[in-house]
């Protein structure tokens, strides 16, 4: 296993998504997200398709795995409300993996009370729609979670959600 001792959490994240083989992401724009994102753009090995809302991704991410490619999407939490149904009507339904990276607003920390409610509904939404979720709380936990989420989502034939709380990022 990779130690990411010396590694910040988004360089973390990118090796985790590159060990896994993660070829084509797609994202709707978030500050919290933005090193890993200028990491995306400057890897000529992944195709980055930028989107401005989470369930448009979804369905390109759909198109790209028929295409043979593995999946991302990176996008803020509270975007899940907006994709419920592209995740289980066609992702679930269909039994397209996928791993979603998702900035988790509202938890400690947050400056913004206006996302305190979608965050603390998050995983209780994750857990409610039966989908495997990780939260990380240091890099080499994030590496971990990342890199085993590509598998995890084949076998189970939903995505994956790695949640990024603000205390530790």
């Amino acid at each position: 296993m990779l130690r990411c001792d010396t590694m910040d959490s988004s360089e973390a994240i990118y090796n985790g998504l590159k060990d896994a083989g993660i070829d084509f992401i797609v994202s709707v724009p978030c500050v919290n997200l933005s090193k890993l994102l200028n990491m995306i753009d400057e890897d000529e090995e992944i195709t980055h398709i930028p989107v401005t809302r989470e369930e448009e991704g979804i369905g390109i991410c759909a198109g790209a795995y028929l295409g043979g490619k593995r999946t991302a999407i990176l996008m803020q939490n509270s975007g899940l409300g907006n994709s419920i149904n592209a995740l289980k009507s066609l992702m679930e339904l269909y039994e397209f993996p996928l791993i979603m990276i998702m900035s988790h607003r509202g938890t400690e920390g947050e400056n913004i009370c206006g996302q305190i409610p979608m965050g603390e509904s998050t995983p209780l939404i994750l857990e409610a729609m039966d989908f495997n979720f990780f939260k990380p709380s240091n890099p080499d936990a994030a590496y971990v979670d990342v890199r085993n989420s590509w598998e995890l989502s084949v076998e189970d034939g939903k995505p994956v959600s790695i949640l990024l709380e603000i205390k530790y990022w």
